[in-house]
């Protein structure tokens, strides 16, 4: 038997479909009044329906929809810790994570996202081992399984075998910065992690810079401008590689956000689920354009949720164009999605072209 303390941010990825980029603070309230759902509660449910050894572990859970909510009685053997607020807050997973520790649990784990593992760490440091489950809209830190799927994968291995833990980098995001179109992150600090790189995840690279890198990415632009066709919609998505393109066509490009290109002009900004379902409706042809994040490999999942699983369902896999400077596509073991759909995450398993450079592409595998 081993003891498992389970916190859950239940507002943690909620403004991720809505195009908000997070929900610190008190975005979640924007993130609902532009209707957005809760992600936490089904991607919870795939980790506990995904354990095998459900007799052999004991959990200590935050109350309510920070943990106990979730547990079916009959399946865990569970204890709640703590109390919390109506409005779960930061205070809320710090207290509640300090208490679990001195329950002596073996093992602590959390469902959120960069902002929630930087709450587990003021709370818990080195001190006792974790377990990041991808929930949020920014996981850019190096604490997280690649799904909930493995975070249960990991559980079964640490019940059944001795597993070594290493110190991985928790990542300080600026949310504002971050909505603006900039990318601002600094070491926080470190989470002790399981040493299972197949199952967590890298820490986001920094964009490559340098006249060699922004030469590769005016490359893959002219390639891509070359193979543009008229009357299809390309959504592009977020990152340097890809506003290269409308660097070179002169067009503006939301840097961390979703455009909508058609026929050599921008067409929208910043869209959300919503929005490309809305342009979606009133085009016949569309596809996205991607670029993997550097370190992490992810094409869906981190940092682009508005390409939820209807949307790609509505699209279509064949309709997906990868990019990437092809210093990044070597360093990356593979390509991953999240999309927090099983199903549609098996659809891009298997091999992919990824345009790496003018007339330049390479076949890489997507690891689901």
């Amino acid at each position: 038997m081993i003891n498992i303390g389970l916190i859950v941010n239940p507002i943690a990825g909620m403004g991720g479909s809505v195009g908000l980029k997070g929900t610190d603070g008190d975005l979640y309230k924007k993130a609902i009044e532009l209707g957005a759902d809760y992600v936490a509660p089904k991607r919870v449910q795939v980790f506990l329906e995904s354990i095998q050894n459900k007799k052999r572990i004991k959990f200590y859970v935050a109350p309510g929809r920070m943990g106990a909510y979730y547990l079916d009685s009959r399946l865990f053997n569970s204890k709640i810790i703590g109390k919390i607020t109506d409005l779960t807050s930061a205070e809320d997973t710090k207290q509640i994570a300090k208490l679990m520790i001195e329950e002596t649990i073996d093992l602590l784990l959390f469902f959120g996202g960069d902002g929630t593992a930087r709450d587990v760490y003021d709370a818990v440091g080195l001190e006792t081992p974790v377990i990041g489950v991808p929930t949020g809209v920014k996981m850019f830190s190096s604490v997280f399984t690649i799904n909930p799927r493995a975070a249960a994968e990991l559980i079964d291995l640490f019940i059944v075998d001795q597993i070594e833990f290493e110190e991985r980098e928790v990542l300080d995001i600026d949310e504002d910065a971050y909505r603006k179109g900039e990318l601002k992150s600094e070491l926080y600090g470190y989470l002790k992690v399981p040493k299972v790189r197949n199952l967590i995840q890298s820490a986001k690279d920094v964009s490559q810079v340098g006249n060699s890198f922004e030469l590769n990415k005016k490359e893959i632009a002219q390639f891509f401008i070359e193979s543009i066709k008229s009357d299809i919609v390309y959504f592009l998505g977020p990152g340097t590689t890809v506003k290269a393109i409308t660097d070179e066509l002169h067009l503006p490009k939301t840097l961390l956000g979703i455009d909508a290109f058609y026929n050599n002009q921008i067409i929208a900004q910043d869209l959300n689920e919503k929005d490309i379902i809305n342009v979606i409706n009133n085009y016949n042809d569309y596809k996205i354009v991607v670029s993997p994040i550097g370190g992490q490999g992810f094409i869906f999942g981190r940092g682009n949720k508005q390409f939820t699983p209807y949307v790609l369902k509505r699209i279509g896999i064949k309709n997906i164009i990868i990019i990437s400077t092809a210093e990044k596509a070597r360093e990356l073991k593979g390509l991953s999605v999240d999309t927090g759909e099983k199903e549609i995450d098996e659809l891009f398993s298997g091999l992919v072209k990824v345009i790496i450079g003018y007339k330049e592409e390479r076949i890489m595998r997507i690891i689901i």
